[in-house]
């Protein structure tokens, strides 16, 4: 199965954290569909269907990324 790279997935998990919290504190339909948006990509980009399962997988893949010294992207 293809993996998104670690950087990808880092920017996605801080997008749905973010909107999280915006939703918190302004729960308007806008930020609900950008969480639904950001929900999808990350379980499509992680082979999951939900989100706990998405986040815990983005989770162990940047951080095996980490150790194995793949994070950054080429440029």
């Amino acid at each position: 199965m293809l993996m998104a790279h670690p950087a990808v997935l880092k920017d996605l998990v801080e997008r749905y954290e973010t909107l999280r919290t915006l939703y918190a504190q302004e729960a308007s339909a806008e930020v609900g569909r950008r969480i639904e948006d950001v929900t999808y990509t990350l379980c499509v980009s992680t082979g999951t269907r939900d989100i706990e399962a998405a986040l815990a997988a983005a989770h162990r893949r940047m951080s095996s990324a980490r150790t194995e010294g793949d994070f950054a992207l080429a440029g």
